[in-house]
């Protein structure tokens, strides 16, 4: 009989949001208030929808009205009732006054139900009355209430420049794609601040030999994430590692403003309840630090190991400061990490005319010019749009004094574009469409091409750098020499990173 009524309830919400918010309020609110008690519980659904659709088509002039209504059915007889304007009052911007009302109704409710309706709103609205209020008795919410206070009165940042003086013995993970660990040790290892441990797969374990900055760190562009090793430990540990000298002293150093991080349980999905004990727990070892999963600084992401967990802090940088200057994304464009390490597998390049034959965003001419002082970036691609993006993005980079061109051709015409003459061109670097996101009838003449026009516009000693899908025992142009090659992930398919060199004297 129960799911028979919640079906009843599911259907006539479908129905009562599709109305416009005109016929809402002007037709079934009041017959809502008309009705007998139990025709009132039959159609609470209509509360729920007066909250969704004036969130989205309400009229301002109205806002009060409506919180009103809301307000008044916090006091009706009926339990049910008042739990559905509880959870529909955030929804229209409840303020000081319904938050008033709300912790009055906690205090005399035995409904713990109710109790928990009510928590979950002021944890949404919730000022430092819900706060003074509450102290001590509903941990849960006093987390989520302050969290929510600091988070509209300060939000905070991330501090690039502070250094980080209490350094010695401190690990970091540089994780990424498989395959790019090579990479991104051989970055670490031309550093001076920071020295590799362990490289492992998608993984390398790095420390720092100096006090650093997180701009010293995210100077290394080949990495995808980082994160600071906080400690490890069973779940029962987690708080005592979440809250450690080391993970203040990490967290204090590097956010301006108060320290609110979210829980991660990497690889196992949604763990809700794990992440709400853990919180909690964490919470009342250290009141300092905030479980907030909404814009948060800061992620406490929680690898699984054979007995225990490993616990990293990670800063959530959002755009990833190195590549800020991507503003626009192209549809099977190149990650901007894997783009940073094929432009450090160039080497230097300055002086050098650098091509990208399928240039899409222009990330990989972008990051080789941010490496060398090259003489021209060279870009070509069949799409304005993706030409668009490369100009953009290129514009907003710190690569922007580079000369660079943007030209909408078929790299098979090479030959009309001045700087693409024979043997003018010191570096061929691409990530060409490779038949997975773009649909290319015959990717193995494409790599053909790409090759063919590789071997007459390079000069000897130039290079030909780009991410093949193909298997190839040997180049198709016998005077590009392959020098590298490297399996990568891909983010579903593998493809290999390689690198070829053009010899003198052969054709």
């Amino acid at each position: 009989m129960k799911s028979d009524e919640q079906a009843a309830a599911k259907a006539l919400y479908k129905q009562l949001r599709a109305l416009s918010w005109t016929q809402l309020w002007t037709v079934e609110v009041p017959q809502f208030d008309g009705s007998d008690p139990k025709e009132r519980a039959a159609r609470v659904a209509v509360i729920r929808a007066v909250g969704v659709v004036f969130a989205e088509s309400g009229p301002e002039d109205l806002a009060d009205a409506v919180r009103a209504w809301l307000r008044d059915l916090l006091k009706d007889p009926d339990e049910k009732i008042r739990r559905y304007a509880i959870a529909a009052l955030p929804k229209v911007g409840a303020g000081l006054r319904e938050e008033t009302e709300m912790l009055a109704l906690l205090q005399t409710t035995n409904s713990e139900r109710e109790k928990k309706f009510l928590s979950e709103s002021l944890e949404k609205i919730g000022t430092d009355q819900t706060l003074s209020a509450i102290q001590g008795q509903l941990l849960q919410t006093e987390q989520k209430t302050r969290a929510a206070v600091t988070r509209r009165d300060d939000p905070g940042r991330i501090e690039w420049s502070r250094s980080l003086a209490q350094w010695d013995g401190l690990r970091i993970h540089l994780r990424g794609r498989s395959g790019l660990e090579t990479f991104v040790r051989d970055e670490v290892k031309s550093s001076r601040a920071f020295r590799v441990l362990d490289v492992l797969e998608g993984l390398v374990k790095v420390t720092p030999d100096q006090a650093f900055s997180l701009g010293d760190l995210y100077s290394l562009r080949c990495f995808g994430t980082v994160g600071f090793v906080l400690g490890d430990g069973t779940m029962e540990e987690l708080p005592r590692v979440i809250t450690s000298p080391l993970a203040r002293g990490i967290f204090s150093t590097f956010t301006n403003g108060p320290i609110r991080y979210r829980l991660d349980f990497v690889g196992k999905g949604h763990q809700r309840g794990a992440v709400r004990t853990l919180a909690n727990r964490t919470y009342a070892a250290c009141q300092e630090i905030l479980n907030d999963p909404r814009a948060a600084l800061w992620s406490v992401d929680i690898h699984p190991l054979a007995d225990k967990y490993l616990v990293e802090a990670r800063p959530r940088t959002s755009p990833d400061p190195r590549f800020a200057y991507r503003r626009q994304y192209i549809p099977a464009a190149s990650h901007p990490p894997l783009a940073a390490c094929m432009a450090a597998l160039a080497g230097n390049l300055d002086d050098e005319i650098v091509w990208d034959p399928f240039c899409g965003s222009g990330v990989e001419l972008i990051e080789c010019a941010l490496r060398s002082r090259v003489r021209k970036l060279v870009g070509t691609d069949l799409s304005p749009e993706a030409l668009g993006g490369s100009k953009e993005n290129f514009a907003a980079s710190e690569a922007r004094s580079a000369e660079a061109e943007f030209i909408l051709s078929d790299f098979r015409e090479h030959q009309k574009i001045p700087e693409l003459q024979p043997e003018s061109v010191g570096l061929v670097i691409s990530n060409p469409p490779l038949g997975m996101r773009v649909p290319i009838p015959d990717v193995r003449g494409l790599i053909n091409d790409l090759f063919a026009a590789a071997a007459i516009v390079l000069r000897p000693g130039g290079q030909l750098i780009f991410t093949n899908p193909l298997r190839i025992e040997r180049s198709p142009q016998t005077c590009l020499v392959r020098q590298s090659s490297q399996l990568v992930d891909m983010s579903g398919f593998s493809c290999r990173v390689e690198r070829y060199v053009k010899v003198a004297g052969r054709k």
